[in-house]
């Protein structure tokens, strides 16, 4: 591990002079407004690529997150830029929450409403409440937290579906992306909302906002880690039958740090020591099952093996958190080293030191995928920037 001064020079720098200014010069529409559909490699404008409000919700926390440690004018005409953006185009004036995505000139292209869009609206208007104190982008974070309560809440099994129509109504496909399975819930909804409501609470603790975070906690403890094998469970139907035997190496290692942040937030002790062994589990799973040779996070496996063996770039950014909040629980110094090797395999395989940012997925060579976007309906700022945001808050 190099010298902690010297790391923390290394990420300081890799944030505020690589991904920050990034997405502060590139991913801006100064005709349409908002932020462009999507971005090639090489820095060509895709505007035919719908808008998400999930990448503009993302845009939001990242640089609500960054103007508090690092209180730049730019960052905040950022996260202004994003928020006026996600209120005056993806919300539903009409029924409530916000679109799934939109057009250039914001029209809605699909008026679902997915949970998980749900819960990164609640988590960037969360944030961009931290960083200003605008009680409107607070009482906005609570209205869909009661939204997501009255509709998408499962009174019977817990949990939450995985989306509603634009009126609350059911619908029979809920699927997150076309290549899931269709069925009523799953891990990733499950924690994003965990992490939306933890955000929340630490600002508004509401006794509702409470018992709604710890019965999901619960939830996720008893249905969703499989405790065995130390990793999440991915598909379930509404009883939590599981109908997918694959595991998400980045979704178990963003997850091991993310379900003590929630606990912590309750201020649970008991909870707390329970999951933190549960982390330290799934930490070790992926540090011996979903690492390439050179330290690199490994996409999924199946029970025969690896099932795609592409390097995605939020996995790297995950781990980086997750191995050192299993360090500073275990004290194992193998989850350091895998730190450093780690921020080593970034620096010289994702990091794009020609257009800035960094490459979203490498093959198993480490080679980029160039014809794989740079920003995008998915491919967003806030993994990579938060485990900056995280590792610097940790070594302070």
């Amino acid at each position: 591990m190099p010298t902690m001064p010297y790391f923390y020079e290394k990420i300081e720098r890799e944030l505020t002079g690589n991904i920050l200014p990034f997405w502060l010069n590139h991913t801006v529409d100064r005709e349409n407004g908002g932020f462009y559909g999507a971005l090639t490699n090489d820095l060509k404008v895709c505007n035919e690529v719908e808008r998400s409000a999930v990448l503009c919700a993302r845009i939001l926390w990242t640089f609500s997150a960054a103007h508090q440690r690092y209180p730049r004018p730019e960052y905040l005409e950022m996260a202004r830029h994003a928020y006026d953006y996600l209120l005056g185009t993806f919300q539903d004036s009409q029924h409530g929450g916000f679109y799934w995505s939109v057009d250039k000139t914001g029209q809605p292209v699909n008026d679902r409403k997915q949970t998980y869009a749900q819960a990164f609206a609640i988590y960037g208007l969360s944030e961009y409440y931290a960083a200003t104190d605008d009680p409107e982008s607070l009482e906005i974070a609570k209205k869909t937290f009661h939204l997501l309560e009255g509709h998408a809440s499962d009174p019977q099994h817990g949990g939450y579906i995985e989306a509603c129509s634009r009126d609350w109504g059911r619908l029979d496909d809920m699927r997150l992306s076309p290549r899931e399975p269709n069925c009523p819930k799953s891990m990733n909804t499950l924690l994003h909302v965990m992490e939306a409501y933890t955000r929340l609470y630490r600002l508004w603790p509401d006794p509702a906002l409470r018992q709604s975070l710890r019965s999901l906690l619960q939830v996720i403890d008893k249905h969703v880690i499989d405790h065995e094998r130390g990793a999440f469970h991915l598909f379930f139907e509404h009883d939590w039958r599981v109908v997918s035997d694959e595991i998400s190496y980045g979704h178990d290692i963003e997850g091991s740090w993310l379900l003590l942040e929630a606990a912590e937030a309750l201020g649970d002790e008991p909870l707390r020591t329970h999951l933190r062994l549960a982390a330290v589990k799934m930490a070790h799973t992926v540090y011996r099952e979903g690492r390439d040779s050179d330290g690199a996070i490994l996409f999924a496996a199946g029970p025969s093996g690896l099932t795609d063996s592409d390097k995605h770039w939020w996995p790297q950014a995950e781990a980086l958190v997750g191995f050192f909040n299993a360090y500073k629980l275990s004290g194992d110094m193998r989850f350091l080293g895998a730190v450093r090797q780690l921020w080593q395999v970034i620096q010289e395989k994702f990091v794009d030191r020609q257009h800035g940012e960094w490459y979203k997925i490498l093959n198993r060579d480490s080679e980029p995928r160039l014809n794989h976007l740079k920003t995008g309906p998915w491919e967003c700022p806030y993994h990579h920037a938060r485990a900056c945001l995280e590792l610097l808050k940790r070594l302070d």
